[in-house]
C-alpha cells in the first residue's frame, strides 16, 4: 500500500462549479505558515488526518485544459516546483505522505471522502515514514561493456569470428563485474537504510555513462550522516557515486488514492 505516484494518471475532475481542489500531501498535523503552491495553501482535517490543498480554477485544471498543460514543459516545471515546495515544507515539520504531481479533485468533499475511506492506509504509511527521509543514490561506471568489447576484440590478424567471440567474452566479464560492484554498494547501503527500491530507467538519467545503480533509500534521520559517508566511500576505482537528498519520502508512499 502507498500513496499516489507520479506515474499514475491524475484523478479526472468533473465540471462542478468553477473551482477544483488540488491535493499536495496528507499528514498527521497542520503546519502553520505553509508556503504558496500552485495557489494559496489551506488544510482539510478529517479522520485524524490533514490534507494540504489549494483551490484552483476549472479553466486551468479541468480535464481538457490540464491535458494541454501537461504537454507544456515550462508549465509542468513551474507546477512541479510549486508542488514540491509545499510538500517539503510540510515534511520538514511532520510525517508526510506526498501525493503525485497534479492530483486534482472535484472539491473538498471528495478529499474528505478519500481521508475517511483510506484513513487506515494513510496512517500506516505515515507511521512508516515518521522520522525518516528519502535519499537517492546513483552509481556510474567509467567504461561501458561496449568499451570492454573493443578492448577484448583480439589482435590484428585474428579471424573475425574469433575477434567477435573474444569481444563478447570481454563484454560479459565487464557486465558481471559491474553488476557485482553495484550489488556490493547496495548491500552496504541497505545495512543503514530501512527500505529501498529501484527508481527510474537508467536511459532517463540524461548522462551517457553506464549507470550501475539507481535506487531510493528510506533512512532514519539519526543515521543520515552515516548513510551519506558510506555512499561517498563506496565510489572510486572507476565508479562515481552521486548522492541526492534528503527528500520527502515520495518513493515510499505510492498508491491509488481513489
Amino acid at each position: 500500500m502507498g500513496l499516489p505516484s507520479a506515474g499514475s494518471p491524475p484523478p479526472r475532475p468533473a465540471a462542478m462549479g468553477d473551482r477544483l481542489t488540488y491535493l499536495y500531501a496528507v499528514a498527521r498535523d497542520a503546519v502553520p505558515g505553509c508556503p504558496e503552491g500552485v495557489a494559496a495553501v489551506r488544510t482539510i482535517a478529517q479522520a485524524g488526518l490533514v490534507a494540504y490543498v489549494s483551490s484552483v480554477p476549472l479553466e486551468r485544471f479541468g480535464e481538457q485544459p490540464l491535458r494541454r498543460s501537461l504537454a507544456d514543459m515550462h508549465w509542468l516545471g513551474e507546477t512541479a516546483r510549486a508542488h514540491h515546495r509545499v510538500v517539503d515544507a510540510v515534511a520538514a515539520a511532520t510525517p508526510t505522505a506526498p501525493v503525485r504531481l497534479v492530483t486534482v479533485y472535484e472539491g473538498d468533499e471528495q478529499v474528505r471522502g478519500l481521508l475517511d475511506r483510506r484513513a487506515g492506509d494513510f496512517l500506516a504509511v505515515l507511521s512508516r515514514v515518521a522520522g525518516r527521509r528519502e535519499w537517492g543514490v546513483k552509481a556510474y561506471a567509467a567504461s561501458s561493456p561496449e568499451d570492454c568489447t573493443a578492448e577484448h576484440s583480439g589482435k590484428p590478424g585474428t579471424s573475425s569470428s574469433l575477434r567477435r567471440r573474444a569481444g563478447l567474452r570481454g563484454r560479459e566479464h565487464a557486465r558481471r563485474q559491474a553488476l557485482a560492484r553495484a550489488e556490493h554498494i547496495h548491500a552496504a547501503l541497505a545495512t543503514v537504510a530501512v527500505a529501498s527500491h529501484r527508481t527510474q530507467d537508467p536511459r532517463l538519467s540524461g548522462r551517457p555513462d553506464w549507470m550501475l545503480l539507481n535506487r531510493a533509500y528510506l533512512v532514519d534521520v539519526g543515521r543520515e550522516e552515516e548513510f551519506a559517508a558510506m555512499a561517498a566511500e563506496s565510489g572510486g576505482n572507476g565508479v562515481e557515486v552521486a548522492l541526492t537528498g534528503p527528500w520527502a519520502p515520495y518513493s515510499f508512499t505510492v498508491t491509488d488514492a481513489r
